[in-house]
């Protein structure tokens, strides 16, 4: 049986969003260069000498921040996004980049469809997804074996995917050398725990010609896409993920724990007004910048008076000088939301008819 994707739009939306932040770049089939060959040793302890190999890895970020600030902020305005006021750079990477998405909405397949998405206009090819379980590491694997096909249509080439393994270490190599897209799939517990296995990736090996894996890794400058980054915001966590020199860093959650530079979101709300999810159930609510893309709108409460016509508090967007947020405003009868939001699109036509106390007349 052969799996069908449908196109959505707003999957769409989230891969351009990503990539139009490099709007500017040169594209590069690879930066080529010298992979160490590390060195073998035979009996009587003399060195081998290995043949040369020729790898590929990402090419820089040839545009200056400023110029990926601007791309940035085009991309917040048509989506109503707050407008970043600076680039956020981390311990681990200059360029972070948030995206996010509710769950059941398609983060993997999105992520997937971005790695094709930056090699075709950039020629970027060495990317490592870092998950924070080994269950869902298995299934981002799965998903890039359904999607295989899929991705052939549409882009004309395959991505070469594997799983990390300290004891799978030729993968390394093939990740190294080979100039197509290669993916590396890696759980945090396999470089950040303290077993013997994790250890091996900062460790020079004798079955790896004496080199230390995380050095070969990090050579190829990788694309690190975050899955579920907010469950891995340790101290110790970010230390290590620092040590793949990554070029940059894109981060796919539902939940941001820590906001970076947000590139593009579809919430809770606007997930269930496209259909995209059939409920949502609420035990509490925390409102955190909606995306502006739908009308929202919640009711605080009704204030009665015994001379006046009851007023509605309502919680909706409100469109400022720093970017749309959300505030609690007094809404009477007849009045015009789009208005109110100071000219919010998704307000239009909107008119408060009436306001109903609940109390008997």
């Amino acid at each position: 049986m052969k799996l069908k994707f449908k196109k959505q739009p707003f999957q769409t939306d989230a891969v351009e969003a990503v990539a139009d932040c490099f709007a500017g770049q040169p594209s590069s089939a690879g930066i080529k260069y010298r992979v160490d060959p590390g060195r073998s040793v035979d009996a009587s302890g003399q060195t081998i000498s290995d043949l040369e190999v020729e790898g590929f890895k990402n090419a820089d970020i040839a545009i200056p921040a400023s110029k990926i600030l601007e791309n940035l902020h085009t991309i917040q305005q048509r989506q109503n996004l707050p407008l970043s006021s600076a680039l956020v750079n981390t311990k681990v990477c200059p360029i972070n980049l948030d995206i996010e998405m509710e769950t059941g909405t398609g983060k993997t397949y999105c992520y997937i469809k971005t790695m094709f998405e930056l090699n075709k206009r950039f020629g970027w090819s060495k990317f490592i997804v870092v998950v924070p379980s080994i269950a869902i590491r298995e299934g981002v694997d799965k998903s890039f074996e359904i999607t295989a096909e899929h991705f052939l249509e549409e882009y004309g080439k395959r991505a070469r995917f594997f799983i990390y393994n300290s004891k799978e270490l030729h993968n390394l190599e093939s990740f190294s050398s080979d100039a197509g897209i290669n993916v590396m799939i890696i759980n945090v517990q396999a470089f950040n725990a303290t077993g013997k296995d994790a250890r091996r990736i900062y460790e020079e090996l004798d079955d790896f010609q004496s080199r230390r894996p995380i050095d070969v890794i990090k050579s190829n400058r990788p694309i690190m896409i975050l899955d579920e980054p907010q469950k891995m915001e340790g101290a110790k966590t970010l230390d290590s993920l620092a040590g793949f020199n990554p070029l940059m860093i894109l981060r796919y959650s539902a939940t941001h724990k820590t906001e970076h530079n947000k590139v593009y979101r579809l919430d809770a709300i606007d997930a269930y007004n496209q259909k995209l999810v059939k409920k949502i159930a609420v035990r509490g609510i925390t409102v955190k910048g909606l995306s502006g893309t739908n009308a929202y709108l919640y009711l605080e409460s009704i204030q009665i008076s015994a001379s006046k016509p009851p007023v509605a508090r309502m919680e909706m967007e409100i469109k400022q000088a720093s970017g749309v947020k959300c505030a609690v405003r007094n809404v009477s009868r007849n009045d015009n939301l789009f208005d109110m939001s100071q000219g919010l699109d998704q307000y239009k036509g909107f008119v408060v008819a009436d306001i109903c106390s609940g109390l008997p007349t």
